[in-house]
């Protein structure tokens, strides 16, 4: 039954003859001799094609990766000179180095084998004028839809080719600031001071605050009386620095002297004194604690006073006066005096009487 369903089903016309058969196989035969070369030449187009693509594909992503390798040994080679100071860490080059690589191998493939595809379209002799057209409509439907995502995207992958920021880096970037923890080509992580995470698109972010970039500043304010010695006050700071440059591991993280610029500001009864010093990007609120706890004991073993504490002769002021507390006599204070009744409260009327009844 089913191999009369299929029997059927089959409406090709058959040949009946001999004859037939074998006009139609002649018929056959020479289509194919007139149409081999153009397949075998399509087909050996579009192998050709493919093995090239193949091969540039394979060549290109060699040659970034080998690039980016090359960037990594650079990185390592000066991790822990002077001159790798001045530079990110390894960590943070390799990461960037990382993620560049990725983009540029993602943007090779995609162009090596878009090219590839549309030469093979070309090949098989199809229209690319309409399908390009529909692409284009098409990309630009999606370019509306996604627009902010392809903004996140853009801003990322110029945010690394830049080195804006990286992985360790402190930064303010207007909607959120703390550690960056992990940067995206979409969304960049933040952990803020009190641990929370940041999540951040990067299509937001309209400007970046890098704190751990180049060199950083200490600065700290020391505030003494108004009669105190200015140069031996700017003595004791200067051997404060001195010292403070010499121990461990501030001697790294400080990368130039610390220095009393002067007088910042200057009151009645005290006046302050500025100190700086350039430190390690990131390190400068470390510093600034640790110059302010010595400071403190310098100042207290020299023996400048510390602000807001008066002379010794001030603070002796004798015995208190015991009538001061004492309130002066007053007339009210007599229930008999003028005054007292004058002050007094006015009693009510009495009631009036009631008037007798009539006799009849």
């Amino acid at each position: 039954m089913f191999w009369s369903a299929a029997l059927a089903a089959d409406s090709t016309p058959r040949p009946t003859t001999i004859d037939d058969a074998q006009e139609s196989a002649t018929n056959a035969a020479g289509w194919v001799e007139e149409n081999w070369s153009t397949w075998l030449s399509v087909g050996l187009r579009i192998a050709l094609i493919l093995v090239i693509a193949f091969v540039l594909r394979s060549v290109v992503r060699r040659a970034i990766t080998k690039l980016i390798d090359r960037m990594n040994r650079t990185a390592q080679a000066v991790d822990g000179t002077a001159l790798g100071g001045l530079l990110v860490n390894v960590e943070r080059r390799r990461q960037r180095s990382a993620a560049i690589g990725s983009v540029l191998r993602s943007v090779a493939s995609f162009l090596i084998m878009g090219t590839a595809g549309l030469m093979i379209l070309s090949a098989l002799e199809i229209n690319l004028a309409p399908l390009l057209a529909s692409a284009g409509v098409a990309g630009v439907a999606i370019g509306f839809g996604a627009r902010n995502l392809v903004t996140d995207f853009l801003s990322g992958v110029f945010m690394i080719l830049e080195d804006q920021y990286g992985v360790g880096d402190s930064i303010d970037a207007g909607v959120a600031s703390g550690e960056v923890i992990e940067v995206g080509l979409r969304v960049t992580k933040l952990r803020g001071d009190s641990g929370e995470i940041w999540y951040v698109r990067n299509g937001e972010v309209k400007r970046i605050g890098n704190l751990s970039q180049g060199w950083a500043t200490a600065a700290v304010d020391v505030q003494v009386r108004a009669d105190e010695d200015l140069d031996r006050v700017r003595a004791v700071i200067t051997q404060v620095g001195v010292d403070m440059a010499k121990d461990e591991p501030w001697n790294e993280r400080l990368w130039e002297p610390i220095e009393v610029l002067g007088l910042d500001a200057v009151y009645l009864d005290s006046m302050v004194v500025r100190v700086s010093a350039r430190t390690m990007p990131g390190k400068a609120l470390g510093i600034e604690r640790e110059l302010r706890w010595r400071i403190k004991k310098a100042l207290e073993e020299a023996g400048i006073p510390l602000v807001g504490r008066p002379p010794e002769a001030a603070l002796d002021t004798g015995a208190a006066d015991p009538s001061a507390g004492v309130s002066a006599p007053s007339a009210l204070g007599n229930p008999d005096s003028p005054q007292s009744q004058a002050a007094s409260a006015i009693p009510p009327p009495a009631p009036a009487a009631a008037p007798p009844p009539v006799q009849k």
